[in-house]
This record gives structure tokens, C-alpha cells and sequence, in this order.
């Protein structure tokens, strides 16, 4: 019943979407809707001979099942924007208050559930005891509940599935040896709320540090220098975005080269514009959205070759 309601809310609105467009002037026909769930109405379009080109957004497992159906039919292309781990770096020059607070936006907007969250904090070790403290203060002060409520800032996870998944990752950071500095638990005794979680001395190696966890679950990490930071946030599976906290322009520049990710945002994060190419490198997909590059993913190129011995036009 839960999945049916999704579903009418989702045609609800995709009905809509398509009223708006057709008011706008778009041709008839060229816009089709088409509701349903991955296992029927997804992979029927992944096998289709007819279907030519496939966009998706959404988790790698996902991304992977769609390129094999893809390979199985008609060899259609496919670009994907999927998962990532994507690494906030905070330098020792930064302004600690406002790096705090732009690291727990770029970790906590959404509940988490963002593709390109800053899930691994990075903090240089002269001025990591500080930032922990200030981040935890600002977990505490965040306001979970009712999201149609005034001043709230933090409402529930998806459903019950990415729920127990979450609880499961926190307690493998416990487990694991990452100091539990807040959180960790769930909100309330219904609906799926959790509160606002930071972890402190997390290691490369463990669980909430590796996988895409999708929730409230802040991971810090200390770092010495810039090869140590470079080296270890680009050891990943992922590598969608990252974001560089820093006031010495060299240091951006050296880091925004180094860094393997689609996207690098210098002293802000998931800062978007319709003119900035946006997608993701090694398992966090291929191909661009937004900017002329994506256009690219829409064009096949054609070569022509004509005789200029006796042409019957000349």
C-alpha cells in the first residue's frame, strides 16, 4: 500500500509537469511519461531495442544493473550521475566558524540522502580538536521533526530500508573505534528519525568512511599535509564532487587539480548553475548534465565522403 501511494504521488506529479510543459509550447509526443518501479517499467526500458539513449541518476548498484541491461539489448548508450563519498577539506588556514558551518550544510542538507554530500571531512590536524568541537555543538542545535513545520531543519530519512541502513553504518563506526561525539540514535519513537550524528577519529578504512551511507552522519577525519589529504580523499571508489575550504590561493589551485571528482567547490558547496557541467568520475557514473557537455551525450557524430571524380551534380 505504501509503495502505491508513492507511485499515485509520483504520477500525481509528473501529470502536472507534463500539463505545465505542453501550456509552454512543447510539441505533443515529445515528452512521454511513463510511472513505475525499477524491476518493471526501468528495466523494460533499459532492454528495449526501440528505446536509443538512457540517462539515469541514482545509486551505483542501480547504475551498474542499467548498463548491463543496456549491453544485453541494443548497445544503447548510457550516462549516469550515481553515488559518491565526496571529501570536505578543511586547511589550516580556514576560517574554522564558517568552515564548521559550511561543512555540516554540505553533509546534512536532505537528511544526507544528496548524491554529492560532503560525507568525508577532512581536517588539517592543527586545528582538528577545534573544528570537532564546534561541529558537534552545531549537530546539537540542529532541529529534527515535522518538515512542513517552521524551524525545522532536519526531517525524516526516506523509508525504512535506507532507516535500518543507516543505524547499521553508525553502528559500525562504534564498533569500528570512531568516537561517537553526537548522535547516533533514533529521533523519537515513530516515523524514521534520526538524530544529527558526528563521528571523530574516523579512519580511512572503515565503513562510514568507504561507503555512501546517505544519511545524517558526519565522518571527520584528520590529515597533515596536502599529499596526505590528496592521496587518501583520492583513494576511493567514488568521485563525484569534493570541497576545498582554504584562504591561500595556491592551495586551492593545487588541490583542485590534484582531486579525481567531477566537481570541485573552492570555499562553498553544491553551489549549481544551469551552465556548470555537473557529473562524476570513476564509479560515481559518466557523462555530464547541465552545460553544453551534456549536450554531447545526445549527439552522435556522422562522417560524409563524397567522390569528386565526374559528381552527376556538377
Amino acid at each position: 500500500m505504501k509503495e502505491l501511494k508513492v507511485l499515485v504521488l509520483l504520477i500525481q506529479r509528473q501529470f502536472l509537469l507534463l500539463v505545465f510543459l505542453l501550456q509552454a509550447g512543447l510539441p505533443e509526443g515529445v515528452l512521454n511519461v511513463v510511472s513505475g518501479f525499477g524491476p518493471t517499467a526501468g528495466s523494460s526500458l533499459c532492454s528495449h531495442m526501440e528505446v536509443d539513449k538512457l540517462a539515469f541518476t541514482g545509486s551505483t548498484e542501480t547504475g551498474k544493473l542499467i548498463l548491463e541491461l543496456a549491453a544485453k539489448s541494443n548497445l544503447k548508450p548510457v550516462t549516469l550521475e550515481l553515488g559518491g563519498k565526496s571529501p570536505f577539506i578543511v586547511c589550516e588556514d580556514a576560517d574554522i566558524d564558517q568552515a564548521v558551518e559550511l561543512a555540516h550544510s554540505a553533509l546534512f542538507f536532505n537528511q544526507g540522502q544528496c548524491c554529492c554530500a560532503g560525507s568525508r571531512t577532512f581536517v588539517h590536524e592543527k586545528v582538528y580538536d577545534e573544528f570537532v568541537a564546534k561541529a558537534k555543538t552545531r549537530a546539537l542545535k540542529r532541529t529534527v521533526g515535522d518538515p512542513f513545520k517552521s524551524g525545522i531543519e532536519q526531517g525524516p530519512q526516506i523509508d525504512q530500508g535506507q532507516f535500518d541502513k543507516i543505524l547499521k553504518c553508525i553502528r559500525s563506526g562504534v564498533e569500528s573505534g570512531a568516537t561517537l561525539e553526537t548522535g547516533g540514535h533514533r529521533y523519537g519513537s515513530a516515523g524514521y528519525y534520526i538524530n544529527p550524528t558526528v563521528f571523530s577519529n574516523v579512519k580511512d578504512d572503515m565503513m562510514i568512511a568507504k561507503e555512501e551511507i546517505f544519511g545524517p552522519v558526519q565522518s571527520i577525519l584528520k590529515y597533515k599535509d596536502l599529499d596526505d589529504v590528496i592521496r587518501r580523499a583520492n583513494r576511493s571508489h567514488y568521485g563525484l564532487a569534493a570541497g576545498v575550504f582554504t584562504q591561500n590561493l595556491d592551495t586551492a589551485n593545487t588541490l583542485m587539480r590534484a582531486l579525481r571528482v567531477g566537481t570541485v567547490w573552492i570555499n562553498c558547496f553544491s553551489t549549481f548553475d544551469a551552465a556548470i557541467p555537473f557529473g562524476g568520475y570513476k564509479m560515481s557514473g559518466h557523462g555530464r548534465e547541465k552545460g553544453e557537455y551534456s549536450l554531447n551525450n545526445y549527439l552522435e557524430v556522422k562522417a560524409v565522403v563524397t567522390s569528386l571524380k565526374n559528381p552527376a551534380w556538377l
